[in-house]
């Protein structure tokens, strides 16, 4: 970043609003919209090949500098001035290292959005142009010159607020807010300034690593993927004894079961994380995200009561493909080239694998061990009903939109899941203990009998 730009009064001026709206606007699953005055709003996602920028432009300033009727009909604009919005932005956006090299410029798409000011405001129309930035073979994204007059080059008291969202090289993905500066007219100099992007050195193995890292945290977080496998994993361990759960079916009858399971997942989670984090197949997020409940509701029925005994290979991979698509809209919204693509699904991938095994690991063993008592009946079925309540509450919140008192539960109780954990370990231990005395007592028992 261009320490004058940072050090100037103007750009003091300007930082503290700055700050205010930016904030939220990074966010990985969408971009929120929040601005304390109809000024521009650009957005940077940057990794290697390519910046994606957005712009969020409101009408009445650029109905002034487009000269164009905007506002008269905002739903139809794209429709009617969408070649010609297209031609005035490549007119006023430019990036170079050298202006002998121009960089291209290609709009990928623009809706128009109604929405509100950060204070108490009149609600206002806004174009959102999403567009990206290709330097020349050989010319690195991490330091460029953007040269920005959009709107401003008319109306002379508009600002562009610009901030780099996602820095793939760095592993900033959205919640780290990195400033860029603020665009507008040098009243001094009475001339617009290009703005100087200068990003900290970044690489490829950082940008890996971090991929790593955020799978991770995605299932460290994702208390319904977790929750939907872990209840899948209930009754693998047991035999099918009419239409009910039987007993203990093996150590080595479990892990097999188990392993399948939990492959099965992983197969069909990581083939909707590829084709959904490659754009070739999206759905809305919303029905995913309740698909999602449903599942865990699907596999607490079947923790009570088998409904598919002996498929619940398919089940898993089935499902495993819902939950992938979930993962991939992490990917998609970082407006990754396709070299850093590659990288990123197999580091993203990478990550919830490792995540979930370790999950596993620390769970499983308990769960066998309780499987071999009288008292995992118990524990089973009222594990799954908790996990249905959940999943209705999910399915309730997901489909309104709001809040319940259990979802708010859930999230509070999920972080101590690291002491759930040892008290599972403890019950556990306690309880197969207890159970093997108590056949101990009973084998001796009838020995004496006999004798």
């Amino acid at each position: 970043m261009n320490k004058n730009i940072l050090t100037s009064t103007p750009f003091k001026k300007w930082r503290l609003v700055f700050l205010i709206l930016i904030a939220g606007l990074c966010n990985i699953p969408e971009r929120v919209h929040a601005h304390q005055t109809p000024t521009s709003i650009v957005l940077l996602d940057v990794s290697p090949g390519k910046v994606a920028m957005e712009l969020q432009l409101p009408l009445t300033e650029l109905e002034l500098a487009f000269g164009h009727e905007v506002t008269k009909d905002p739903g139809t604009l794209v429709e009617r001035l969408g070649p010609q919005l297209k031609e005035y932005l490549a007119a006023h956006i430019h990036s170079f290292v050298t202006k002998e090299n121009p960089w291209l410029l290609e709009v990928t798409k623009m809706r128009v959005d109604k929405t509100e000011q950060a204070a108490s405001g009149p609600p206002y129309w806004e174009i959102v142009v999403q567009l990206n930035l290709i330097p020349p073979a050989g010319i690195s994204t991490r330091k460029f010159i953007l040269d920005y007059d959009v709107i401003m080059h008319q109306v002379i008291n508009h600002a562009a607020f610009v901030s780099v969202c996602n820095d793939w090289e760095t592993g900033k993905t959205g919640e780290q807010i990195t400033e860029a500066g603020v665009i507008k007219w040098d009243t001094k100099d009475n001339v617009i300034h290009p703005l100087q992007i200068n990003l900290e050195s970044g690489s490829w193995w950082t940008g890996f690593k971090s991929m790593l890292a955020l799978g991770m945290q995605h299932i460290k977080e994702g208390t319904d993927h977790l929750l939907f496998l872990l209840v899948l994993l209930l009754p693998a361990m047991l035999v099918v004894n009419g239409k009910q759960w039987g007993k203990f079916g093996g150590t080595k009858y479990s892990i097999t079961r188990l392993l399948k399971i939990i492959t099965a997942f992983t197969i069909g989670h990581s083939v909707t994380l590829l084709v959904g984090a490659l754009g070739w197949l999206r759905l809305p997020t919303q029905p995913v995200e309740i698909l999602i409940a449903f599942s865990i509701l699907i596999s607490a029925t079947h923790a009570v009561y088998p409904i598919f005994p002996g498929k619940e290979i398919y089940v898993a991979a089935g499902f495993g493909l819902v939950h992938g698509l979930a993962f991939a809209s992490v990917l998609a919204n970082l407006n990754l080239n396709a070299g850093a693509m590659a990288l990123s699904i197999l580091g993203f991938n990478i990550g919830i694998e490792l995540m979930q095994l370790l999950v596993i690991t620390l769970i499983i063993p308990w769960l066998i061990l309780l499987s071999q008592t009288v008292f995992y009946k118990w524990l089973r079925i009222s594990g799954a009903a908790l996990a249905a309540i959940a999943a209705l509450a999910w399915v309730a919140e997901r489909s309104s939109g709001e809040a319940n008192v259990i979802t708010t539960l859930v999230a509070q109780v999920a972080q101590y899941a690291g002491w759930l954990i040892v008290i599972l370990a403890v019950t556990a231990l306690s309880l197969y203990v207890l159970n093997r005395n108590k056949k101990r007592g009973v084998e001796i028992t009838r020995h004496i009998n006999e004798f």
